[in-house]
């Protein structure tokens, strides 16, 4: 990527971009399977469905689509069993982290915006370190709206204390690129995140593509005015 003058901070999705939740997910997911006398499924077999959550992990899993009359009480089943086995073996993304400390040594200020419940994004990002590292984690539940809607953008940004128009937003999901856009962010797919099989990142109407985190470093790699928060 080139150089791109004026953003002062950069913002990132959670599951797929900044970390890989797939062993907690797929765990949970089997989980529920095993409640049903099925046998588990391959981790890569259920990566598919972590951008879509519950709802994608009871598809693949049990083949259950939210009209069936058991998916609330499935879907809390889900919930409950992944939130006791956090952090669930979920890990930074490779080149993540050394992409953050290269953010941190150009004063870049960065946060975590996804739509992830708090009750699963906060221990998993204080477990790995995130949260004292993180100008701001936004969650699901922190707004009253969630992707693709721009209020979670917004409140990041506002959180940072710079415009949105100052921010750019990675994620690995269309909705990501949705967000950003209506938010006035720059728009950038991380393609080599939990995308859908058959899913082609061009057609999103992102500003850019990566495929690899290091792909964001040339744009930082000068002095700015960036916002600065003290550590979390």
């Amino acid at each position: 990527m080139q150089p791109r003058p004026g953003i002062q901070a950069l913002l990132f999705d959670l599951d797929g971009t900044f970390i890989d939740s797939a062993p907690g997910m797929a765990g949970a997911a089997n989980g529920l399977r095993a409640l049903h006398g099925l046998p588990p499924l391959e981790a890569h077999l259920l990566r598919a469905g972590i951008n879509s959550g519950a709802r994608g992990m009871l598809q693949l899993a049990l083949s259950m689509a939210p009209t069936h009359p058991d998916y609330a009480l499935w879907r809390e089943k889900f919930y409950d069993f992944y939130e006791s086995h956090l952090p669930g073996g979920a890990h930074w993304m490779p080149g993540v982290e050394p992409l953050v400390g290269h953010l941190e040594a150009c004063g870049i200020a960065w946060g975590i915006v996804t739509n992830k419940a708090s009750r699963f994004a906060l221990p998993i990002c204080e477990e790995l370190g995130i949260a004292r590292r993180a100008a701001c984690i936004v969650c699901g539940d922190t707004t009253p709206h969630t992707k693709p809607h721009p209020g979670p953008l917004h409140h990041a940004a506002a959180s940072l204390g710079v415009a949105s128009t100052a921010c750019a937003y990675v994620g690995d999901d269309r909705r990501d690129v949705t967000a950003a856009r209506a938010a006035g962010m720059h728009a950038i797919a991380a393609r080599y995140g939990f995308v859908a099989p058959g899913d082609d990142p061009a057609t999103w109407g992102a500003d850019a593509i990566i495929d690899y985190p290091a792909d964001l470093m040339p744009c930082f790699e000068w002095p700015v005015a960036a916002a600065r928060h003290p550590p979390r």
